[in-house]
């Protein structure tokens, strides 16, 4: 299909900026307008935001005009509705500017008398206005065509209008290279390689095509111009970098990070947006394994001081606890031991009153009055025997505990069926023991059936545990293979591991 412009990112949330003190005058002669009110927006990574407003337009004219430069970005016109007109570009050199154009046909009326740069950009609008035409042009002149002829004309059609643009865009980015138009196009367009070498199947080599897109994805783009980050492009960039381009793996993406914020300068905006991206991004990603990132870049840029003046010290500081909770958990650790209680060692514990303490402080006391005898009924992670454990949370009164802990029961006889040697580590995290016993006992639960008695392991924030049922797998050496996992996903992992097993015993 052919290239469409892009230039098109919706109002987002609106917020005033400050910048050097010089002043900036726009002025736009829009001919037909009948907008009472205009506002001037500029994009921010993948936000927009509010410039300046003008609360008087008469016939047509609009002027934003401030006593404050206007930091280089691209911006745009918006109208009293809040739908956008056209971008233009601004940078060091164009704080005064003069645009026209026509309601009549906005696009092909746009002229800027003052600024040869916007000038050249909107011929180039126009030019993919154009060619975007004779494209839906082509699609009438398939009434009638079969569907093969038609889909063959459209291919044909459209390969030829896009290198037709893609030529086009070439020959602007170089005619305007050192020029923030030029970086802004060279920005949207993509690095396709040429005299792609033949693989052994004698088609193209799909390895060095993508080894050259990644390699050369980022030429050109200068990350210590905070103009960069002021456009439409930049932010769905970064994002498809990091979500298409690279290998999903933690230490991958860990390296194209820190390579990334290395480009830039500490303090720049360009430095702070990045951060602010990748770490809530990185902190909530759903894809198992991932808090590697997050960790990293907890211990790389806010153990070190690089989140000041990104964020409050107070976040900074519950980034960091977040970090601790995870660290110990990541995969490939060994998992943090638990000294936990049965339903036999229950009776001991009972006696010595952990069944009715009220406090924190009680609880401790009564532990290190016990620590001997306690000795003798712990059942510690760390000593459970198993090819496969699996390590689940739950509690008797969550409604998604009830439905999947049976699952979790029949995939557990499924496997022990299967001659698979696994053991299911069950930890009821709460403390109301005849109900959670009469659960065991209703439900037949036979396996590893242990709670949190004298109160000392801290399995919330041990385990991250913030909601039920919480699954992990761990291999024969307590090492987290898989963690927060559906019951469907066990057979699977334990099957991977299995596979693991086998490669290394060979």
């Amino acid at each position: 299909m052919i290239k469409k412009i892009l230039f098109s990112f919706g109002l987002a949330s609106i917020a005033l900026t400050n910048s050097a003190q010089t002043g900036h005058e726009i002025k736009i002669q829009f001919k037909n307008c009948k907008d009472t009110v205009a506002y001037l927006a500029f994009y921010q990574f993948d936000k927009s935001y509010l410039a300046d407003t003008c609360k008087k337009i008469v016939k047509g004219n609009i002027v934003f005009k401030g006593k404050n430069n206007l930091d280089k970005g691209v911006y745009y016109l918006v109208s009293q509705d809040k739908a956008r007109y056209f971008d233009f570009f601004i940078d060091d050199q164009t704080q005064k500017l003069t645009i026209t154009t026509d309601t009549a046909d906005l696009v092909k009326n746009l002229k800027s008398p003052t600024s040869k740069q916007n000038d050249d950009f909107f011929s180039y609008i126009k030019f993919i206005t154009e060619k975007n035409k004779e494209f839906t042009g082509f699609r009438s002149k398939t009434k009638g065509m079969s569907k093969a002829d038609s889909i063959k004309f459209i291919s044909e059609k459209g390969k030829a209008l896009n290198e037709s643009v893609t030529n086009f865009e070439r020959t602007f980015m170089q005619e305007h290279k050192g020029v923030f138009v030029g970086d802004v196009i060279n920005l949207k367009m993509e690095k396709e390689a040429k005299d792609i070498p033949k693989a052994s199947n004698g088609r193209p080599d799909s390895i060095f095509i993508y080894n050259y897109y990644k390699t050369h994805y980022w030429d050109g783009v200068n990350f210590q111009d905070d103009g960069i980050l002021r456009t439409p492009f930049f932010a769905d960039r970064v994002k498809k970098y990091f979500n298409s381009v690279i290998i999903q793996n933690p230490d991958t993406v860990n390296a194209e990070i820190d390579r990334m914020m290395n480009k830039t300068k500490q303090g720049t905006k360009m430095n702070m947006f990045l951060l602010a991206y990748f770490t809530p991004t990185y902190e909530s990603s759903k894809v198992m394994g991932f808090d590697k990132v997050f960790v990293h870049i907890i211990d790389n840029y806010f153990r070190t001081g690089k989140a000041k003046g990104i964020y409050d010290d107070k976040t900074i500081e519950n980034i960091q606890k977040r970090g601790d909770i995870l660290k110990p958990l990541l995969l490939g650790n060994i998992a943090p031991d638990l000294l936990m209680i049965d339903t036999v060692g229950h009776k001991t514990i009972k006696k010595m009153g952990f069944d009715t303490v009220k406090t924190s402080a009680g609880a401790t006391k009564l532990y290190y009055d016990n620590i001997q005898n306690l000795a003798q009924v712990f059942k510690p992670l760390s000593s459970v025997k198993a090819d496969y454990l699996v390590l689940v949370f739950w509690d008797v009164d969550c409604g998604h505990c009830q439905t999947e802990i049976p699952k979790l029961l029949d995939e557990y006889h499924a496997l022990l069926m299967d001659k698979k040697d696994v053991k299911v580590f069950s930890v009821y995290t709460q403390h109301e023991y005849e109900k959670y016993r009469k659960y065991i006992i209703d439900h037949k639960l036979d396996w590893i059936n242990i709670y949190d008695g004298v109160h000392i392991n801290n399995i919330k924030e041990k385990y991250d545990i913030y909601s039920t049922p919480v699954i992990y797998v761990l291999d024969k050496n307590k090492r987290i293979k898989a963690k927060r996992i559906g019951t469907e996903q066990v057979k699977d992992i334990i099957l991977q591991m299995e596979r693991e097993y086998k490669l290394e015993k060979k």
